[in-house]
């Protein structure tokens, strides 16, 4: 196998790391790009593991990104999102069972609450399964070093995770109701669909308008996606239902142009998580064709 075929064969496992890493495509894409160009001038003498070797260039390149990018986010305007990814009929090893979670907007909002060593760590061990000698090697740190900043992380992210997983058909009906109801202002059958706890977060990034906050309680959320709708989107806008980072989501388009993509997290029968993701250059890169 020669050294591109060889590289080709972890690029998927690459990108799956450094997405979550970054939380953008285009960033994952080229740190994935970066570490093909570091790859290609290794000698080859010294790569025990090609594949050790690669998560080492690739997750190094993410957290000296990350580290940049966290500088950037705290001034950004409103909340922020990662990129959102149609998965949809997609079948990328990112989008199986085991990785699945991983990938929710609801779990990858949760890991911006971690430093990018900890994110890195707690990636490595409890997604992709690399065990901690392999983690401390990529990570230039002792093992225990490694093994508490995972502890932390998993205690972190478990107080404020609940796993959920929805069946196909719940998924579907409360989908359909959601749209139903936005789109003909019924502010009752919304709130029904919400938990009492639910927060929605939009993201325009200040170059569309936006909820500045997140928005709390199922009733403040119905009511102001009955007015988004009202006042924003036209009656003959287009809307695709597909899924988003392997939830359940619609994209909306005007004139043939993504405006937004909402993204809903469904557990025990109602929605928990809203996400809306308004900001144009996170939506540039959705797939799906408008119907």
């Amino acid at each position: 196998m020669n050294r591109t075929d060889e590289f080709n064969a972890h690029r998927s496992l690459l990108f799956s790391i450094a997405y979550r890493m970054l939380g953008s495509r285009a960033d994952a894409e080229d740190a994935v790009q970066e570490t093909f160009l570091r790859w290609q001038n290794e000698s080859g003498e010294q790569v025990q593991s090609p594949r050790s070797y690669l998560a080492t260039i690739v997750t190094r390149l993410c957290i000296d990104s990350l580290r940049s990018a966290r500088a950037q986010r705290e001034v950004y305007v409103g909340p922020w999102l990662p990129e959102p990814i149609v998965t949809a009929n997609n079948n990328r090893p990112d989008t199986d069972v085991e990785l699945a979670e991983s990938l929710t907007m609801a779990f990858m909002v949760l890991l911006e609450s971690l430093t990018p060593l900890e994110r890195a760590a707690f990636l490595l061990r409890e997604v992709f399964d690399y065990d901690y000698g392999e983690i401390a090697g990529i990570l230039e740190k002792s093992e225990a070093s490694c093994r508490q900043m995972i502890h932390r992380a998993k205690e972190r992210v478990a107080k404020r995770h609940r796993r959920f997983e929805p069946s196909r058909e719940e998924t579907d009906r409360i989908a359909a109701t959601f749209l139903q109801a936005a789109r003909t202002g019924d502010v009752q059958s919304l709130m029904s669909l919400f938990a009492e706890d639910a927060v929605m977060m939009s993201d325009g990034g200040g170059k569309v308008r936006a909820a500045l906050n997140p928005v709390r309680g199922k009733d403040a959320i119905a009511r102001f996606i009955v007015g988004v709708v009202r006042k924003s989107v036209p009656a003959d806008a287009a809307v695709t239902l597909t899924l988003i980072n392997g939830q359940p989501a619609f994209i909306v388009y005007q004139e043939g142009q993504v405006v937004s993509a909402t993204i809903l997290d469904i557990g025990d029968g109602v929605i928990r998580n809203l996400f809306i993701v308004v900001n144009p250059d996170k939506l540039r890169a959705l797939t799906v064709a408008p119907p």
